[in-house]
């Protein structure tokens, strides 16, 4: 297996968009956990690497997010969303 780049994690966040909770959240921990591994290499792009690292957070904390707006909790949790069911 190849070490993972910054490019492959970049892909794998633009995919955990449009797939099933699960299947995102899968995704996505993997991209943290590629994002590990490339902290240990001197070559990497480590303010990218961060951003990166925070996307892959907000990312897993939005798809988290996703049943609750799903199940009709949104308004309650953000009565000024216009978009929250």
């Amino acid at each position: 297996m190849t070490e993972p780049t910054l490019e492959d994690v970049e892909r794998s966040l633009e995919r955990a968009i449009d797939l099933e909770t699960e299947e995102a959240i899968a995704v996505l921990r993997t991209a943290r956990a590629d994002l590990q591994t490339l902290a240990a290499d001197p070559d990497i792009d480590e303010a990218l690497r961060q951003d990166l690292e925070n996307t892959v957070a907000q990312r897993l904390r939005q798809v988290d997010n996703r049943d609750e707006y799903d199940s009709e909790l949104g308004a309650a949790m953000n009565p000024d969303d216009d978009d929250a069911p």
